[in-house]
């Protein structure tokens, strides 16, 4: 898709973070938003500031651990504007970094549930209905470098959940080719100088109690500062009018799904720098063009 004015998009976590960046991106091509969130006030706030800005956007709160959830997001989203071109499966957590053997199960649990099972609830709400639509359009699930392409090891869960993400969008392209449809699917993974310091760092506030650890943690949990003391880049912060505006100029890289060839994953992404409304690209090992990259500011 070329031409996004006009068009649909849904976006999962879209209140705060990289979700509330691409709703304000996607706001200035003149397309109408459809933004998914657990946070009842958060989402609020976000689409009161779009509307504002002349954006056309609906906001439905949505726990995308439930299918249920999802489906009737789909159904409020279709009912509002008749289809979806864009799909952003956008809503993660991070449960606190630390060894893989002192980790619980219930941290497999919640994270898994909201970073792959919420993908994979979108896909399944939002495909068919989208298939039915007849019309072009994308599924965008976003991924981390901190799991396929480089493995963060102080978070083993997050990178796992990651690692699946970018796993089952790969087969969704694949598919979605092979069957010969209007649709396609691309893994997006947020690039830049370092690690953005988005509310992916303070998501046990939406942790559910009865997902709580089971036992208490035998060492700190990682936080933003410490990983800067260990030397570990972070994202710079831009200037904002409130704290929560955390980062500005962050590079947000979206590449293409493709298929595995020749029983190969594609080589590493490397995303080059780009400006503006300015298009870098990326290299896979076919040597196509696989991805555009636009630097967008990313509140907390």
């Amino acid at each position: 898709m070329q031409d996004l004015n006009g068009r649909v998009a849904v976006i999962t976590g879209g209140a705060s973070g990289i979700g509330r960046a691409l709703a304000v991106r996607f706001a200035e091509e003149g397309m109408r938003l459809v933004l998914a969130d657990v946070e009842q006030a958060a989402l609020d706030a976000t689409v009161g500031e779009l509307a504002a800005s002349g954006a056309e956007v609906t906001g439905v709160v949505t726990d995308v651990t439930s299918f249920a959830s999802v489906e009737a997001l789909a159904e409020d989203a279709y009912a509002a504007y008749g289809a979806v071109h864009v799909l952003c499966n956008n809503a993660g957590v991070g449960p606190p970094g630390g060894l893989v053997w002192e980790t619980t199960p219930n941290d497999w649990v919640w994270t898994f549930g909201v970073n792959v099972f919420g993908v994979a609830h979108g896909i399944q709400a939002f495909v068919p209905r989208m298939l039915a639509g007849g019309e072009e359009g994308v599924v965008i699930n976003t991924s981390s470098p901190d799991g396929p392409i480089a493995p963060m090891p102080q978070a083993s869960v997050y990178a796992a959940t990651k690692c699946a993400v970018t796993c089952v969008t790969e087969c969704l392209a694949a598919q979605l080719e092979a069957e010969s449809t209007t649709l396609r699917a691309a893994v997006f993974y947020p690039s830049g100088t370092g690690l953005l310091d988005t509310g992916l760092w303070s998501s046990d506030r939406n942790r559910p109690a009865d997902l709580a650890r089971e036992r208490p943690r035998s060492t700190p949990a990682m936080t933003v500062a410490q990983l800067r003391e260990q030397g570990v880049p972070v994202q710079p912060h831009g200037v904002g009018v409130a704290p929560n505006v955390m980062v500005g100029g962050a590079e947000v890289a979206l590449c293409a799904a493709t298929p595995r060839t020749g029983g190969r994953r594609p080589a590493r992404c490397r995303a080059l720098a780009g400006g503006g409304r300015a298009r870098g690209r990326v290299r896979r090992a076919t040597s196509r063009p696989c991805c555009a990259e636009y630097r967008i500011p990313v509140s907390r």
